[in-house]
């Protein structure tokens, strides 16, 4: 059995949806995991994971309208405001998103969908320094 764990350092420019993608699959063909899964794990509470389609960006640009039309950032009610007025509705969004995602890993390669992508779903307006934690187990 082989179990690897690795943290990945990623940088966004503010809200948004940033590729993990690639930087992930890297990881699981340097593994030597034939047959297993990997986790991922986003480690804020302002910042999420989402699959998504990775073919049309307009696809990934009605994700962040719909999301900022179902949780806007100047509702009135909100008292956790201390970082900003983005400050409640990010986390809101991140608990209406997921935090960590598992994957299967067949023949060597994640098993993701033709059109899916592993993507950091930023709800914070400013950029930000962020964490992934990864495990990857199998044989």
């Amino acid at each position: 059995m082989i179990h690897q764990t690795h943290l990945l350092q990623t940088s966004t420019n503010g809200k948004g949806t940033y590729s993990l993608t690639r930087q992930i699959e890297e990881l699981v063909a340097q593994s030597g995991v034939n047959q297993g899964a990997i986790t991922i794990l986003v480690q804020h509470t302002s910042a999420s994971l989402v699959l998504m389609e990775n073919a049309d960006i307009e696809a990934r640009h009605d994700l962040h309208a719909f999301f900022d039309h179902l949780v806007p950032e100047d509702t009135p009610y909100f008292t956790h405001t201390y970082e900003g007025p983005d400050d409640m509705p990010s986390h809101i969004r991140t608990v209406l998103t997921q935090s960590s995602q598992t994957i299967p890993i067949i023949d060597g390669v994640m098993a993701l969908g033709t059109w899916q992508g592993i993507f950091l779903f930023e709800h914070r307006v400013a950029p930000h320094n962020r964490r992934v934690a990864i495990h990857i187990g199998g044989a």
